[in-house]
This record gives C-alpha cells, sequence and structure tokens, in this order.
C-alpha cells in the first residue's frame, strides 16, 4: 500500500475515506459539505459529451507516416518529402450508428487521418470508399436524416433511405458499393480508405495540381456477408474494436500504403466529367495512383476518450503544400467540421491534448470555453491584437498558396445535368464478378422488407439505366422475397408518387423538372 498514489479532490488535497458519505448519524440525512459526495455526483452527471452527429461509433490508434517516394516536384509539404517521418492519429468510424451502435453493420466508415507535421496539424478526412452519395453539401443534412431515426417511431427507416436514394441519381455508385462485399469490411485492418475529395498540391514554383488520396490496406480486403456480420453481432457489438486493439497490442502493427493521384490543373477543363464530383472516381488509366510511401499503426490509446472520443479531425487543417479544390462537398466540409467541434469540444477544442499540434502555435484567439493554453500564444503579453508593436506573431507570407484559376459566374447550377451512370456501368460490369454481384442483389433486395412498391420500382427504374442485368438480378432477389413472404410494404401512404426532379435546364436556363421515372 505504501507505493500507491494518494487520493486527492480534483484540487489535490488529500481525501481521507472514499467508502462512506457524510450523514447526520447513522440513519440520519447527509449533509451538504461533503463535498467529495457531491463532486463525484455532480462529475458524473457531465462525464458525457454530444457524440458525434455523423460518424459517433468509432475506434483509432497512433501511428506513423513514412514517406519512400518522391513527388517533391508536385508539392513542397515537409511531411510529404522523401525519408519524412510524421506521427499521427488514425480513426475509423461508421457513419449512421449511434456511440452504442454495433460495430458490424452494413455502413459506409470514415478514414480520418491526423499527422502532426513541423508545420501544424494536416487532418485528412475520408471513407474507405471514392466517392460519396451527394455531390452538392445542400443536400448532405438530408441525406443524414434518412441515416437517423424516423422522428415518430424512434427507428431506422429503410423507406427513408431508398426514397431519398431513388430521388437522387447521384448515389447509385456510393449505393452500389455500399451493398457489394465491401459494405461490411471483417474489421477496420481490411479495408481502404480514401480522401474521396479532390484536393490539391502546390510547389515553390506556384504550380498547383490536383490530387486524388488512396490509402490501399496490406492485410488484405476481407468481407463478411450479411449472415456473418449478423452472428458475430450477437456474440459482441465491439468487433472492430476488439479486433483493432488486440492486434496492435500483440505487436502486429497494420499498415496501409499511401498513393496519390495527379492531375495538372489545367486539365480539369478538358476531362469529360468533373473532377471536383464527390459522386466520380478519376480513371486510373488516365492518372496512374503513384505510390508515395505507407503509414502503420503501433500504439493504442492509453485512454479511449481522451485520445479518440476528444479527437477532432476537420478538412479546414491543410499545411503548405497541400491545399482544398472547387469540390463543393469539400468547401462545405470546411466549415461544418470545424464547427461541428466548436459546438462538441469548446471553443478552443483544438487546445485539447490529441488536438493540439507539436509545433509552436501562436495566434490571437482569447478566451472562450477550453481556454488552457497557459502560456502566452502571441508571442508578446502585451500583443493580444494584430497588428500590434510588441513583436507579437506575424504572418508569413511563404505559406501563401497559388490563386485557384477556376471561375465562373455566381448561381445555382443544376448539378443533375451530369451523367450518373456511366461509371456505375463500369464498375458493374467491369469490376464486379459474377458471385459478387449475386451477393450485390440480395444486399439491395433485403433492405426492402418494408420499403412501398412505389420506391422500390423507382429504384429499380435507375438500376436499370445502368444495365438491365443491374435490374433484373436486384428484381429477382425481390421477388424471391416476397415469395417467402418476407415483403410487408410499410403502411405509411406515399402522398406523391411521382414526384418532381430537376434534370436539365432549358435553353433559356430555366430549370425543366420532370416525373421521377
Amino acid at each position: 500500500m505504501a507505493d500507491r498514489p494518494k487520493l486527492t479532490t480534483t484540487a489535490g488535497a488529500p481525501w481521507p475515506n472514499n467508502q462512506d458519505s457524510i450523514s447526520a448519524g447513522e440513519r440520519g440525512p447527509l449533509l451538504m459539505q461533503d463535498y467529495q459526495l457531491i463532486e463525484k455526483l455532480a462529475h458524473q452527471n457531465r462525464e458525457r459529451i454530444p457524440e458525434r452527429t455523423v460518424h459517433a461509433k468509432g475506434w483509432g490508434a497512433h501511428g506513423v507516416l513514412k514517406i519512400t517516394g518522391d513527388i517533391s516536384k508536385y508539392t513542397k509539404a515537409k511531411c510529404l518529402q522523401p525519408g519524412a517521418e510524421t506521427p499521427m492519429l488514425a480513426r475509423f468510424s461508421t457513419v449512421a450508428g449511434e456511440l452504442g451502435a454495433a460495430d458490424h453493420e452494413r455502413d459506409v466508415r470514415g478514414f480520418a487521418l491526423k499527422f502532426y507535421t513541423e508545420d501544424g496539424n494536416w487532418d485528412l478526412v475520408g471513407n474507405n470508399t471514392p466517392v460519396f452519395f451527394v455531390r452538392d453539401p445542400i443536400k448532405f443534412p438530408d441525406f443524414i436524416h434518412t441515416q437517423k431515426r424516423h422522428p415518430r417511431t424512434h427507428m431506422r427507416s429503410p423507406t427513408a433511405m431508398w426514397d431519398f436514394w431513388s430521388l437522387s441519381p447521384e448515389s447509385l455508385h456510393q449505393v452500389t458499393i455500399l451493398m457489394s462485399d465491401r459494405g461490411l469490411p471483417i474489421s477496420p485492418m481490411h479495408m481502404n480508405g480514401y480522401g474521396s475529395h479532390t484536393y490539391s498540391f502546390w510547389n515553390d514554383a506556384g504550380e498547383r495540381y490536383w490530387i486524388k488520396f488512396h490509402f490501399k490496406t496490406q492485410q488484405g480486403h476481407k468481407h463478411y456477408t450479411n449472415a456473418e456480420a449478423e452472428e458475430i453481432v450477437g456474440k459482441t457489438r465491439e468487433g472492430y474494436q476488439e479486433a483493432l486493439y488486440n492486434t496492435i497490442e500483440g505487436g502486429d502493427f497494420p499498415r496501409w500504403t499511401m498513393q496519390v493521384q495527379i492531375m495538372p490543373e489545367a486539365d480539369a477543363e478538358k476531362t469529360e466529367y468533373n473532377p471536383f464530383d464527390l459522386t466520380k472516381v478519376w480513371p486510373h488509366a488516365d492518372y496512374p495512383p503513384i505510390e508515395v510511401g505507407y503509414f502503420e499503426l503501433n500504439k493504442n490509446p492509453e485512454n479511449y476518450f481522451a485520445e479518440i472520443e476528444n479527437a477532432a479531425f476537420s478538412p479546414s487543417n491543410v499545411v503548405p503544400g497541400i491545399s482544398w479544390s472547387p469540390d463543393k462537398m469539400l468547401q462545405a466540409r470546411i466549415f461544418s467540421y470545424a464547427d461541428a467541434h466548436r459546438h462538441r469540444l469548446g471553443t478552443h477544442y483544438e487546445s485539447i491534448p490529441v488536438n493540439r499540434p507539436k509545433c509552436p502555435v501562436h495566434h490571437y484567439h482569447r478566451d472562450g470555453e477550453m481556454n488552457v493554453y497557459g502560456g502566452i500564444i502571441s508571442g508578446n503579453e502585451n500583443a493580444y491584437y494584430e497588428p500590434n508593436s510588441f513583436s507579437g506573431a506575424a504572418e508569413d507570407r511563404s505559406a501563401q498558396e497559388p490563386p485557384l484559376r477556376i471561375s465562373g459566374d455566381a448561381t445555382r447550377y443544376n448539378h443533375r445535368t451530369y451523367d450518373d451512370y456511366k461509371q456505375v456501368r463500369e464498375l458493374f460490369v467491369n469490376v464486379l464478378e459474377d458471385d459478387e454481384k449475386v451477393r450485390l442483389y440480395g444486399n439491395i433486395a433485403g433492405t426492402w422488407g418494408d420499403v412501398p412498391e412505389v420506391i422500390c420500382e423507382r429504384q429499380l427504374a435507375e438500376f436499370k439505366k445502368v444495365h438491365p442485368d443491374y435490374e433484373a438480378g436486384v428484381r429477382a432477389a425481390w421477388e424471391k422475397i416476397k415469395a417467402e413472404g418476407g415483403y410487408k410494404p410499410n403502411a405509411a401512404p406515399v402522398t406523391d408518387a411521382t414526384p418532381q426532379i430537376t434534370r436539365g435546364d432549358a435553353a433559356d436556363g430555366r430549370p425543366v423538372t420532370e416525373a421521377a421515372e
């Protein structure tokens, strides 16, 4: 006992008895002066912070990024120069599930990386898929509503999901990937990661290149079927956490190969697809992936809450040599992610140790929640504003990136003028094997147990535009479920069976709407 640390109050005073409350006699009431009792109860009421609205359930670890290739002619980022090694944190997550959801659910997985570089933190916040369900951020809150609980039933609603997807053709690419084998990785170590968005590199010469980031698992792709995942969930809801933690704790450190696709700035005006469209990929034949290095996860957090739950990743965090693009979804996330952290963790969320840069930090932000700097952040106690005459932190013009050379008239562009079927067709025809297609059909139809028939038919019409076999396969799987009595449509009435959706623009610039097929 002599070697054990002494229990104290949060203010550091020794505490003599942590077993018994202070009361007025053995059978009398408690006393208000029992500060430690009140402190423990009050603290317990405040031990939870708001969970993330999206990506609430997650698993993470520390590691290192090692650069083995040479892309120095494209970027001045110090952390991407040959031989560079950068400490990092990774967090994987599901999208829809709450904090207590089961790990092994069919869902997109978040793939968030924080690199603690000598020029500040660089956050790359992507998914395990190279595309997403929507391309315009004004639709993102609506999409997330379909993934969360129905306001009346407080249950997940397949009807809401398929209603939204069937009215949003741009979702076909992501839906197909989600419902394929890759929608259920067996663990975080057995899936790829992607920056998903288009980012940019810039070099000392002021040249800009458009970039796609890829992180290819060195453990190999492994996936569960729905039936296999259901069996696992019946035994544990923490399968991903167990796999990641135990793998690293056992010294078997997982790795991912880092690759980039690089597009010259001027090429963005030449491609038949919009290279800034989050629902599209860049064909590898046109822009071959270049190997940059790898990252390894080699240390579990000492305290999950402090290091993973408090971790805040945001696309707003870039460093000189790495920047953004006109990708509309990325532009919105630059604001929304940092704002989510300010709400969830406090105004100065980046002063929390796991988010704190490992390089010197100087700025003029003051006061507010989580202001725990404990030092002179501006460089001088008299310099609490800028500009100033007291040698406070000054701007660094060498970090100024080159201007974006893309411009256009400011208006609400109709994003549904794009071809939302070609790349999905290429995935369906050229990538998916026959047995994968069979599982794809069954995975889709299996979610239609109570979805109104008009919505299912609308979605089938969208599959047919991709390829007749896609529609036929899903329809056959659906008919089989019907024959077995597994289809009982939702009683909720569909009040508008042919909702109007924008398909294109008339010659005079007016939107043209037509009934959704």
